[in-house]
């Protein structure tokens, strides 16, 4: 049987944001050995991005720093849905009164 508390594990990790800038000498390598690539954004994804842009060091970082975060995101999604597919096929699916109490340990 899966632990409750290994699932609130889980789920909290699902709920943080992802953290973690990648170094410097990583952030060289990652540009001295992938192809550019032209973006083409729509105009207010390109006010977002020039607005964002200070805050992460410039426009390239901005978008490596989004898609890190969102392949984070993923990852922690498809490793949560791996985990509930696990815990089903172990113990079946999960009681109401077991998701009320993730809910209420999660504070949600």
């Amino acid at each position: 049987m899966i632990d409750p508390t290994e699932l609130v594990a889980v789920a909290r990790n699902m709920l943080e944001p992802s953290g973690g800038n990648p170094s410097e000498a990583a952030v060289r390598r990652s540009m001295s050995t992938a192809p550019k690539a032209p973006v083409r954004l729509k105009t207010e994804d390109q006010q977002l991005l020039e607005r964002l842009a200070p805050e992460f060091g410039g426009k390239t970082a901005t978008v490596r720093e989004a898609l890190q975060r969102f392949a984070a995101d993923h990852d922690r999604k498809e490793a949560f849905d791996a985990f509930l597919k696990a815990w089903d096929e172990e113990d079946g699916p999960l009681s109401d009164e077991e998701i009320s109490a993730v809910a209420r340990r999660c504070g949600l």
